[in-house]
């Protein structure tokens, strides 16, 4: 696939989803890039805010299989990685769980237990999961996208960085703006409903192939020496700064190389900018990094902290 061809497929593919969740730009651009990229997405948003729709959406979009797992307390490994069930001839046969899907929602994902959410992260690392000593491959395409509520923290286990370090972009749902809003109930009048795909009205525009070769184009964008030492840069600041307690990793670096790849491909570029890594640097790393607790208690965000040591460092003119 050319990369104006593969462009053109992106842009559709963002387009057709902005059809159907109204008003955030940003989200939606977000969330295709991770998937170019290959990465997966932590939605952070109360509830109502169109997480779910949004993997709804992207599924008919791409025509692959989806599927949504109400994370719960009570929900063991098996429960989504498959067992081992005894058959005919006193054999044991693998039987498959919902994570052998192309997309897949973690839906409240930090109410989870610890050896669940251990299960969940070999598949979103390895792309495998690991039954009775056995490993089965995930699908090629297989992607997570979880949610959280950010307000809401009763009955939840936080995620640990080892987990959090395992998505691509955290990716935060805000309210939507008046104009929004009214656009939403008027379609409502008009026949959409979120549980009925079918009133989505959108068309496969691509498969589990197609998706395959979106990937590979991305894989084909340049990044200049500078650029690639810039995200360098903002990496290594991470650590040396004393508004924060953990600095990103190097993951993380891949992370937010692969995501600004992604991005020069939308935009039809055959190359990254700096201002690519200058507009995904937030949510590729503000997840990954600690703010210090005397800051925490006054009110300043990862985020926000984030923001400050990224304006430190120089942008390379090319």
């Amino acid at each position: 696939m050319g990369s104006t061809e593969a462009t053109e497929r992106a842009r559709s593919i963002l387009s057709a989803l902005r059809r159907v969740v109204l008003g955030q730009e940003t989200v939606t651009r977000d969330c295709v890039v991770a998937l170019l990229a290959r990465g997966h997405v932590l939605l952070e948003g109360v509830p109502g805010t169109a997480k779910t729709l949004i993997v709804r959406a992207l599924a008919e979009i791409l025509g692959v299989r989806s599927v949504r797992i109400q994370f719960t307390p009570d929900l063991m490994p098996g429960d989504i990685t498959g067992i081992s069930v005894l058959g005919a001839g006193n054999e044991f046969r693998f039987r498959p769980g919902p994570l052998f899907h192309d997309l897949v929602l973690a839906d409240e994902i930090n109410r989870a237990p610890a050896k669940t959410q251990a299960a969940l992260l070999e598949a979103m690392q390895e792309r495998t999961v690991t039954v009775d000593g056995v490993t089965h491959e995930l699908p090629p395409v297989f992607t997570v996208f979880a949610t959280q509520n950010p307000i809401e923290f009763e009955g939840t286990y936080p995620l640990p960085e080892a987990e959090l370090d395992r998505f691509m972009l955290k990716v935060a749902i805000p309210y939507p703006g008046e104009e929004t809003e009214r656009g939403i109930l008027a379609r409502y009048l008009e026949g959409f409903e979120a549980d009925e795909p079918a009133s989505y009205q959108l068309q496969a525009i691509t498969d589990a192939a197609g998706i395959r070769a979106l990937r590979e184009a991305v894989r084909a964008v340049r990044v200049e020496p500078a650029v690639l030492a810039y995200i360098t840069s903002i990496v290594r600041a991470t650590r040396d700064t004393a508004s924060l307690v953990l600095g990103a990793s190097p993951r993380a670096g891949v992370a937010l190389l692969k995501a600004t790849r992604a991005l020069a491909l939308l935009d039809g570029r055959e190359f990254v900018v700096p201002d690519d890594v200058k507009q995904l640097a937030t949510a590729a790393l503000g997840h990954r990094v600690s703010v210090a607790p005397e800051l925490e208690l006054e009110g300043v965000t990862a985020e926000a902290a984030l923001k400050s040591v990224i304006e430190q460092i120089e942008v390379p003119t090319t």
